[in-house]
């Protein structure tokens, strides 16, 4: 994955856990549908793996 794609990611996170889904979505939006299918698959992966970012603190 990019390391452009993780930081847009670790942003929207940080933003959700801040309650503010929608601009987490803007950061993180064009990002998803720009990847290609094996980044897609890395995003996939990363997000599984750090759902507790989204929700919980850090």
């Amino acid at each position: 994955m990019r390391d452009s794609t993780r930081h847009a990611l670790e942003r929207a996170a940080e933003l959700t856990r801040n309650n503010r889904l929608v601009e987490a979505m803007t950061i993180a939006e064009p990002v998803i549908i720009a990847a290609d299918e094996f980044e897609s698959d890395e995003i996939r992966r990363w997000l599984n793996e750090h759902a507790d970012d989204f929700t919980k603190e850090v």
